[in-house]
């Protein structure tokens, strides 16, 4: 039985290419045994829609804050209450951000406050915004906080360029869960 068996899992996808890895994750991360939700960002709707993520998951999607059936009981702060872990994957360089100076302006990161659970980045960027000062130290930030960090991966990149900034495949997000969670 895998260490993930009855984990709720709250997986947030952000924009960026990798987006559609996220879809894999899902699959995976069932397989697994762990419960899935999907709360994804406006600029990942730009890359996968919510309802790929809403078949493999088998639960509906939260996309904003401003959902009035969801908040009209407070949903965002329940959704936050609800997993044991979450992960951040694809996590953009925005997003890291926000995480990093306690910003919430949208579903994910707001999430990403209201709630004691052990967060988890997988980061997914052009190799350049990686290795930038101020994502590195953003990185800093977070890993000071106890964030579990999964990655980068190094090689090809979809613009092009080759370099650390890749998303870790699925199956190297899941494994890295389930020996944290053992």
């Amino acid at each position: 039985m895998s260490a993930l068996h009855d984990q709720k899992i709250l997986l947030c996808v952000c924009g960026g290419i990798a987006a559609y890895k996220a879809a894999e994750l899902v699959r995976r991360m069932i397989q697994a045994g762990a419960q899935v939700q999907v709360a994804m960002t406006a600029s990942a709707g730009h890359f996968v829609s919510a309802t790929t993520f809403q078949a493999l998951s088998g639960r509906p999607v939260r996309t904003t804050l401003w959902d009035d059936a969801a908040e009209a009981a407070m949903g965002h702060i329940e959704l936050a209450r609800w997993p044991d872990r979450i992960l951040v994957a694809p996590a953009s360089a925005n997003t890291i951000a926000k995480l990093a100076h306690g910003l919430a302006d949208d579903l994910v990161s707001t999430l990403c406050l209201a709630t004691d659970a052990p967060l988890a980045v997988a980061p997914a960027m052009n190799q350049q915004m990686w290795s930038h000062p101020a994502t590195r130290a953003n990185i800093d930030v977070l890993r000071g906080r106890g964030v579990l960090l999964l990655g980068p991966g190094v090689g090809d990149q979809a613009c092009g360029e080759t370099g650390a900034g890749r998303l870790l495949e699925p199956d190297e997000i899941v494994a890295a869960l389930a020996q944290r969670a053992a």
